[in-house]
């Protein structure tokens, strides 16, 4: 492909492109990698994954491969240098929407948390849906005790995950379910993961993570027809004592602006907005 006086190809990325791409992540001038359970280099092998090239390597790189029927995310936009940014996004994106537009119908998201790609996604006709925002459970709040006497909260095991799967699929809607694989995966990466049961029946779990910066809630969810019920604040209130015990400082989590089921669980339960934020963009293809 020529563009004016530069001369660049596009094509796949494949699994010996591995150490360009990481490389291109690090050293690049502008990079958006998607909050996920998967590093970029992760998804090489599944497409749409899509790279420019010239004669001094890869200038870009874009990554949304469908993993959810009918919806897939923007996981990865990297360019090297800082010129000419929109339109390698343009020749990258358009070959993309070619590969997904395959499919059928699908629905693309992204995840803004820097100032030039949320410029590039409304310049690209995404329109702006909601915000993640993040909020703290801090060291000195004070969570009252759980009321709901009848539930159970165990450990989880992997025979598990079946259950979890369906929970997870009656609790969000469709762009932000996780799959099968995603949820095994986020079990494998987890600090504590736990079951909550209300006689023997499995109605909600959560996964949690923690770091040098403090523990982290990353997924909690309630079986639809179980919610309402305090078995998400008992869920939450269990996180806490866990992480108190293991010395943790603050916890966070994150949630959709839109979710008011949930911002009024985590405010019952003492956790706060730390004002930082992210937009959520989609466009229908």
């Amino acid at each position: 492909m020529v563009t004016g006086e530069n001369e660049f190809n596009i094509r796949k990325v494949i699994n010996s492109d591995r150490s360009r791409v990481a490389n291109l992540i690090h050293f690049g001038t502008y990079v958006h990698q998607h909050l996920d359970w998967r590093s970029p280099l992760e998804w090489i092998g599944r497409q749409p994954y899509l790279a420019i090239e010239n004669n001094e390597g890869l200038m870009a790189t874009l990554a949304c491969p469908q993993e959810m029927l009918d919806i897939t995310w923007i996981r990865l936009f990297a360019v090297r240098s800082n010129n000419k940014v929109y339109k390698l996004w343009r020749v990258l994106w358009d070959a993309a929407c070619d590969d997904l537009s395959r499919n059928g119908n699908i629905q693309v998201l992204a995840l803004s948390m820097q100032n030039w790609f949320t410029d590039i996604l409304e310049n690209s006709e995404f329109i702006h849906t909601d915000n993640v925002i993040v909020l703290m459970f801090e060291k000195n709040t004070v969570i009252q005790e759980p009321h709901l006497n009848s539930m159970q909260i165990r450990s989880m095991m992997p025979e598990d995950f079946p259950f979890v799967l369906g929970i997870d699929s009656s609790a969000f809607k469709l762009e932000w379910r996780n799959s099968l694989e995603e949820l095994e995966l986020a079990y494998q990466l987890s600090s504590f993961a736990t079951i909550a049961e209300v006689s023997d029946e499995i109605v909600g779990y959560q996964y949690s993570t923690s770091s040098g910066m403090g523990g982290h809630l990353a997924r909690l969810a309630v079986k639809g027809n179980m919610q309402g019920r305090g078995i998400g604040y008992t869920l939450v209130h269990d996180v806490v004592r866990h992480f108190r015990q293991q010395g943790v400082a603050n916890i966070t989590v994150n949630t959709q602006q839109s979710n008011i089921a949930s911002l009024g669980l985590y405010a019952k339960a003492g956790f706060k907005s730390t004002g930082e934020s992210y937009r959520v963009y989609q466009i229908n293809l």
